[in-house]
């Protein structure tokens, strides 16, 4: 009895000693940054979905969200954190990294895309992929295909047709829109949306165009007269994903990609469909705010579609070989889902 009792305890020692060489499937920690205000603000509650989808399918999978530039200051410093490796994912409009890559300047185009709901008919597209190619050349994958309708805002006097954009001091947010505001008689200023508030405070500027999100999270209803916003035609509307260091995205296990990329589709169709309901609400509080409200008018959005196509694309065009090859796979597919 004695041998079978030592026997015994010899093989439970030598599978314990087995099972403890065996790891333990280690938790991963992405690091997850953004401009935007916490909870008030449709990017930041899309990423806490992502996140919160992604680790429901695999508890390993854990983000830590660092809001409102806590982790970066300088939001335009998020697209070298993203492409470094220094962080795992942000959202980001692409169009910060337009100086570095002018290709992504077609993510604002005016007259591309009429809504967030018209930009969703290109998700799998021809476009679609060839932005994503380009992202992955630069160090970036693309998760989501969030975009962001908005308007202009001013403290001088309203905006409506490109005529009433002369003489006024206005952030076009690209240069693409740049070009057109220029070619208005506007005198044009870049900065990130976290310096609207004070420009507009401080006078650097008049006005501006940006996302209903960015005039709602940034309160810019504080600081403005008069809001073009709200209604069936804009100018605005621009692509903000959440994007993924390509070093963190490459070292994702098949599987894992496939729940990112599951996540990603469930958001993708959320955010796009909350665009119509962000739009009212800024409408409502800008007009509570005691802002002189009005919708841009048909023959407004033709007027700057014109002017923009004639600047804005001809200088897209003409920006890299690639950006017309991008602008090429576009109206193709856009013709195709008309």
């Amino acid at each position: 009895m004695k041998q079978l009792t030592k026997r015994l305890s010899a093989a439970l020692a030598m599978a314990a000693a087995v099972v403890g060489t065996i790891p333990a499937v280690s938790a991963t920690d992405f690091k997850l940054t953004h401009q935007w205000k916490q909870g008030n603000d449709s990017r930041d509650k899309a990423s806490r979905e992502f996140a919160r989808l992604v680790t429901a399918k695999d508890p390993s999978l854990r983000f830590r969200i660092y809001p409102n530039a806590s982790l970066i200051s300088n939001p335009l410093k998020q697209l070298d954190a993203l492409q470094d490796g220094t962080v795992d994912l942000s959202v980001i409009p692409l169009i910060y990294a337009s100086n570095k890559i002018p290709e992504f300047s077609i993510t604002i185009l005016p007259g591309a895309v009429s809504s967030a709901a018209d930009a969703m008919k290109l998700r799998n597209s021809e476009y679609a992929h060839k932005l994503q190619e380009v992202a992955e050349a630069n160090g970036l994958h693309l998760l989501t295909w969030w975009w962001t309708e908005g308007g202009f805002v001013n403290r001088a006097r309203p905006v409506s047709g490109p005529e009433s954009a002369k003489g006024l001091k206005l952030r076009g947010a690209d240069r693409t829109i740049d070009v057109a505001l220029r070619e208005a008689g506007a005198s044009v200023f870049s900065m990130p949306s976290t310096e609207l508030y004070n420009a507009l405070q401080s006078g650097v500027l008049d006005g501006l165009l940006t996302s209903y999100d960015t005039l709602m999270s940034m309160r810019l209803y504080e600081q403005s007269k008069y809001a073009t916003i709200g209604g069936d035609f804009t100018i605005f509307v621009l692509l903000q994903p959440l994007i993924m260091s390509k070093k963190a995205w490459d070292k994702l296990t098949p599987a894992q990609k496939k729940i990112f990329e599951d996540a990603a589709a469930v958001t993708d169709r959320q955010f796009n469909a909350e665009q119509d309901e962000v739009a009212k609400e800024t409408v409502a509080k800008f007009k509570a705010a005691g802002v002189q409200v009005r919708q841009m008018t048909k023959p407004e959005f033709d007027e700057w579609v014109a002017l923009a196509k004639r600047t804005s694309w001809e200088q897209y065009a003409k920006s890299s070989p690639k950006a017309q090859e991008l602008l090429g796979a576009f109206q193709r597919s856009r013709a195709l889902v008309k």
